[in-house]
């Protein structure tokens, strides 16, 4: 299955699309996202996909301090790109989640990861990095489980306006090193390759 869009007028408003957003019923189990201002749903994650954002998780766990915490359906806010976007993992201060209702500023991110799907890694290497960016998150991790030159690891840092630094890339098999505030090393030959 692969992801739906839903286009609304192009004249609707910030407020309108987030509101359209939280109060449509969407298909159960689904993710629901605005990309570029426009709605995106997208069927649940396969089980490799949700694998790989597990054994991350874990061993982020490992460096997170108490007041931040690791999120897997939050969704974070950039207005200004027209986005609610739901990394697979977000860690970000504990207090403002738990404020929220439906959603925080991307900004209070600390660290995004995606892993990408096959219906939808285009958004994954393209149109979230430049959102994330944008809102000054201040890493990404793109696992990139369907990169044409097979499998990789890449991390981004350092946003200046909606474009990243690429910090690392490694293919699956080698570890990729998130800096400071996390100083952690991931070993990607833990994930399940395609």
């Amino acid at each position: 299955m692969s992801a739906l869009t839903v286009r609304q007028d192009p004249d609707q408003n910030w407020d309108d699309l987030v509101r359209y957003w939280e109060e449509m019923e969407w298909p159960e189990g689904s993710k629901v996202e605005i990309i570029e201002g426009i709605i995106t749903v997208s069927p649940a994650p396969a089980s490799r996909h949700n694998v790989i954002a597990a054994r991350v998780q874990r061993r982020l766990y490992s460096v997170v301090p108490d007041d931040l915490e690791i999120f897997q359906t939050l969704a974070i806010a950039v207005p200004s790109r027209l986005g609610m976007l739901i990394p697979d993992l977000v860690v970000a201060p504990v207090q403002d989640c738990v404020e929220a209702e439906s959603h925080i500023p991307a900004a209070l991110a600390e660290l995004v990861v995606e892993v990408t799907s096959k219906s939808n890694a285009r958004h994954d290497r393209v149109s979230k990095p430049a959102a994330y960016a944008t809102a000054g998150i201040p890493l990404y991790l793109l696992i990139d489980r369907w990169a044409p030159g097979g499998p990789t690891a890449t991390l981004y840092g350092e946003p200046k306006g909606e474009v990243y630094r690429m910090l690392s890339a490694v293919k699956f098999g080698d570890p990729i090193k998130l800096p400071e505030p996390f100083d952690l090393t991931i070993d990607t030959a833990e994930f399940p390759a395609d």
